[in-house]
């Protein structure tokens, strides 16, 4: 039996005004699917890159949203009648979380604990499955090791400090107010810089004797990019993770030898899902770590119908924290 869907579509490639709400017939679920009831939805800076065409959307006008969590309403042939009933988070692709109700693959599916709330499993799992990405396949940490993070009190910001202080690592954050630095201080950065009055390469510098920092996450871009590199240490790492600044400039090679011998990676958290086997390791880390008491910061919880007010808190800065959809 087919059901009422409520959703966002981007109509087109643009600005937060291209989001609207739409009603639809929702079939039942296909073989291997269920159909999730939505509670909580993830709100991500690459919900902006598919609204503005960074990254293209399968087609126009377009469902959005990357990250839910939910119950399991029903379930599609081949699924087992266990699932009907449970509590279950997701992320990745396809898009289409922005809704009330949706049909989806059972595989990607992570049944919640009863001590993980809707709202924590939202607000966390594409966040810690990018914190495992970059801290056990992209540059592992050691205990000792020195991190810099920018926007370090924004959702992905302060798991990740939070992340890399589990792992014994020391973490330097930047971020734009004190408001900002004392939150990021609560959630675990040693060494904290308001980059609108200090530079955060001279700060990184003199925390670590001079060194750098052995590995620097950068979803800034822009012009903060070539920054992060002077703030590296030598043999250290770069990790390039978005561009919420404009657009990375090609890097000189000779600049990176030359300097200090540094590496840089941009990976990419959905090609790294996109291995069942490291997806599900992922999953297996976020657990571990919320039981050892990583803790989600809910910034705001906005209705589904003003997804283009959350997206444009976003952009603007305003948020400190995950921000989540309620249907």
């Amino acid at each position: 039996m087919s059901t009422s869907q409520q959703r966002i579509l981007v109509n087109a490639y643009g600005d937060a005004e291209q989001l609207a709400l739409d009603r639809t017939d929702l079939p039942p679920p296909g073989p291997g699917e269920v159909r999730l009831r939505q509670h909580a939805i993830g709100v991500n800076y690459v919900d902006v890159y598919f609204r503005t065409g960074v990254y293209a959307l399968p087609s126009l006008p377009g469902p959005l949203g990357v990250e839910a969590s939910g119950t399991v309403e029903a379930v599609g042939e081949g699924v087992d009648p266990a699932w009907r009933g449970r509590r279950a988070a997701y992320a990745g692709l396809p898009v289409g979380a922005y809704a009330d109700v949706r049909n989806i693959a059972v595989d990607p599916l992570l049944p919640l604990p009863d001590a993980i709330d809707h709202d924590t499993a939202a607000a966390v799992l594409l966040r810690g499955l990018t914190a495992h990405m970059l801290f056990a396949y992209v540059r592992p940490l050691r205990p000792g090791d020195t991190v810099l993070v920018h926007a370090a009190a924004g959702g992905l910001g302060l798991l990740l400090s939070q992340w890399a202080r589990a792992l014994g690592a020391r973490v330097i954050g930047t971020v734009g107010s004190d408001e900002k630095a004392a939150l990021a201080r609560a959630h675990g950065t040693e060494c904290t810089v308001v980059h609108t009055r200090e530079d955060f390469v001279a700060a990184t510098r003199a925390f670590t004797d001079g060194r750098g920092a052995d590995f620097v996450v950068d979803g800034i871009g822009g012009d903060t990019f070539p920054r992060s590199l002077d703030a590296a240490a030598p043999f250290g790492m770069v990790a390039s993770i978005g561009q919420v600044a404009g657009e990375v400039a090609t890097i000189d090679l000779d600049r990176l030898h030359a300097s200090r011998s540094i590496a840089v990676s941009r990976p990419g958290v959905f090609r790294f899902m996109a291995d069942p086997a490291r997806y599900r390791d992922g999953c297996s880390a976020v657990l571990h770590q919320l039981a050892g008491g990583l803790r989600a910061t809910i910034a705001g919880r906005l209705p589904l119908a003003d997804a283009a007010e959350a997206h444009r808190h976003l952009e603007t800065g305003r948020s400190a924290g995950s921000l989540l959809l309620t249907p």
